[in-house]
């Protein structure tokens, strides 16, 4: 019959779900530690547990060897000789038992260390027990019971243990009270834990795709599945689903009648919105379904090897196509895995002006390029900060004037020049346009240029375009030289003749 002592510890063992051989090794462990203590010595000490009358005996252990030399260390070995004095049954290479006194003498400090030492034990069994018994069983949804909350978390009973929900696996929208039963999912199991080893979420998005397998019949039976899900706890959820079966519906598979089977996730969610879409390969229809309730005028592939999206709504639905700080966007983009530029038509139209009008910007002609400005005129312009032909083309006659040293008369041939260089720019054009070979239609029906065919015809009409050309540059260059030495003349370092040349051409 077993003793009062070992009955308690099989009681406690299995109160705890662990081996009572461990809890017998534990306070095995606690009398060793305790006698230690009391005896202070190194020697190497034992105890045992005897089950039938519950007494507990510890003894030093040391070696058996031949020869007074073979000892090394006398607290852990003994020779043969002086072993046999006490069992003379000991051979070399065994044990000698050397009883400890431990009834009556350890005192309360021994036995309080002995009893941390048990519970200490006992702690650590039933932490790798509970890490066992859940390891494999994460990702499961679990029926928990609130057994008391701890600051920011929660602690639920789930059967066999404990478990800790902390602050972050938890909904925004949700509050517990005690002894109120949920479903919550196993997130992880922490072997080296404080506190539960077990932590579970109700955060997570495998408990919404948990709950529409026990919600939806379908989704249970694989007609219909859960392709992707996105979710933000306690704001809002997408999830997209797909059919396998061409005649039925997965999205109303999901919602059920009149809303019965969503709304029954909705309230056991606490009422998070739930967003169902159908699944499409195609990943633009994807993404005007994932932004519902937004309506999306268009959707462009920037960059397909990045997964890369533009997508352009009307200014009415920009902000709901962006949602509450950005949250249908971000879902949306989480749902699909690809990251989602989203614009208004108005942001759009901006941007495609900003870059035609750099592009139109980008073509810029130095003014050395028109014959008819001499080098003193061409300084006087860079100094003003005109220093393209386009830009002196844009300027007005009074801005000109505006500039030292330049007046009406100056103004009147740089606009001479500037007009005959664009007359000859757009005379070569025209006249290489008329010189090229017309174009070979493809079969596709487009238009197909061979690349050196025109680059023999087009350095035989250059020759001639350049010839033509020259003269008429010639004679205006010389117009406009003489015509600029005669207002070099006129206009006098003087005032008095600067005023009087506006006399005369006022008169």
């Amino acid at each position: 019959m077993a003793s009062e002592l070992y009955n308690i510890i099989d009681a406690v063992s299995r109160e705890k779900g662990i081996d009572p051989q461990i809890v017998v090794s534990a306070v095995e462990d606690a009398i060793v530690v305790a006698t230690r203590k009391y005896y202070k010595t190194q020697e190497n000490l034992r105890a045992e547990l005897d089950k039938e009358t519950g007494k507990i005996s510890a003894f030093a252990v040391k070696s058996v060897v031949e020869s007074p030399e073979q000892v090394e260390d006398p607290q852990l070995q003994v020779t043969v000789e002086d072993a046999r004095k006490m069992d003379p049954n000991v051979e070399v290479g065994g044990e000698l038992r050397i009883p400890k006194v431990t009834e009556g003498i350890l005192g309360r400090i021994a036995a309080q260390l002995a009893k941390q030492v048990i519970f200490q034990k006992v702690r650590e069994a039933e932490r790798d027990t509970v890490y066992n018994e859940y390891i494999g069983r994460v990702g499961e949804i679990v029926n928990a019971s609130v057994k008391r909350i701890e600051g920011p978390d929660v602690i639920f009973d789930i059967g066999k243990a404990e478990a800790r929900m902390p602050r972050k696996e938890s909904s925004r929208l949700e509050s517990f009270a005690m002894n109120e039963r949920v479903r919550v999912i196993i997130a992880r199991v922490e072997k080296a834990a404080k506190g539960p080893a077990v932590v579970v979420s109700r955060a997570a998005p495998d408990l919404v795709q948990h709950l529409f397998q026990t919600e939806v019949p379908e989704i249970y039976d694989g007609t219909v599945v859960i392709r992707a899900i996105a979710r933000e706890a306690g704001e809002r959820t997408k999830i997209a689903v797909m059919s396998k079966d061409k005649d039925v519906d997965a999205v109303g598979a999901c919602v059920g009648m009149k809303g019965m089977r969503v709304q029954s996730i909705i309230r056991e969610l606490r009422g998070e919105k739930i967003d169902i879409i159908e699944y499409h390969e195609d990943a633009v229809t994807f993404a005007e379904k994932a932004l519902q309730p937004a309506k999306v005028s268009r959707v462009t592939v920037l960059d397909s090897a990045d997964k890369h999206l533009e997508v352009v709504v009307d200014d009415s639905q920009l902000s709901l196509a962006i949602g509450k700080k950005g949250q249908n966007v971000r879902l949306a983009a989480k749902l699909l895995g690809w990251k989602i530029d989203i614009k208004s038509e108005e942001e759009k139209r901006q941007e495609v002006e900003q870059q035609m009008s750099a592009l139109v910007g980008s073509t810029a002609t130095p003014l050395e390029s028109v014959t008819g400005l001499g080098e003193g005129l061409i300084e006087k312009l860079i100094a003003a900060g005109v220093t393209t032909v386009e830009a002196l083309a844009d300027m007005t006659p009074e801005q000109l004037e505006a500039i030292e040293g330049i007046g009406p008369k100056t103004v009147e041939k740089i606009s001479l020049a500037v007009n005959n260089y664009f007359s000859a720019l757009e005379g070569g054009e025209a006249a290489a346009a008329a010189e090229e070979p017309p174009a070979e239609s493809t079969p596709e029906g487009g238009i197909s240029a061979e690349p050196e065919a025109n680059v023999a015809a087009g350095q035989g009409e250059g020759e001639v375009l350049t010839v033509e050309a020259e003269p008429a540059a010639q004679e205006s260059a010389e117009a406009v030289t003489s015509e600029a030495e005669t207002i070099a003349e006129d206009e006098s370092p003087s005032e008095a003749d600067t005023e009087k040349t506006g006399s005369e051409q006022s008169e």
